[in-house]
């Protein structure tokens, strides 16, 4: 959240009764108190392991790398993937110290050496500067237990012209093109 919208959220606070303002802040605290991190995975529930990780249809075999919490609902949104989670908590960026030693990556390594059912690591980041190093270097670490490691495909959206594409998008669609 930016400051300009830091303030809006100040000056619409400060229009509202007490008494909301007072039920607002026990239900902040209740959140507190209530919302827990997974054990397995680290997402955010209200019990010790959440309803993805506890739910036997799921495929174990399969785990998804993202950044934050919200990045499983967004990939849940898509009903298209039905393994399982590891939330990092970031990705590398040292000059905000953020290093492997800060993000979920040991958990990650000790969760693969583990479960030697798990047969494929999705690094679902974004490819952003900071997400690619992050995909490199957990693709390094993985390496060791000769487990599958795959990233998310990358493209032109829908809607997208040609002509404003930018030359690694366009380029990693020709590579990653599939029959019509």
């Amino acid at each position: 959240m930016g400051p300009k919208t830091a303030l809006r959220f100040v000056y619409y606070l400060l229009k509202l009764p007490r008494h909301d303002l007072e039920v607002m802040a026990r239900s902040i605290i209740a959140l507190a108190d209530r919302i827990k991190t997974c054990d397995v995975c680290y997402t955010y529930c209200e019990t010790p392991t959440c309803d993805v990780c506890r739910d036997e249809r799921r495929d174990a075999t399969i785990i998804c790398v993202v950044e934050e919490p919200r990045d499983i609902s967004t990939i849940e949104t898509t009903d298209s993937y039905h393994g399982r989670y590891h939330v990092l908590g970031g990705v590398l960026n040292p000059i905000d110290g953020m290093t492997p030693d800060v993000l979920r990556v040991r958990e990650l390594i000790e969760r693969v050496r583990a479960d030697e059912s798990i047969r494929e690591v999705i690094l679902g980041l974004s490819p952003t500067l900071q997400g690619e190093s992050t995909m490199m270097y957990l693709s390094k670490q993985l390496a060791q237990f000769n487990r599958r490691v795959t990233r998310l495909a990358r493209g032109l959206p829908i809607g997208a012209s040609l002509e404003y594409a930018d030359e690694i998008t366009l380029g990693d669609a020709l590579r990653g093109r599939r029959d019509a």
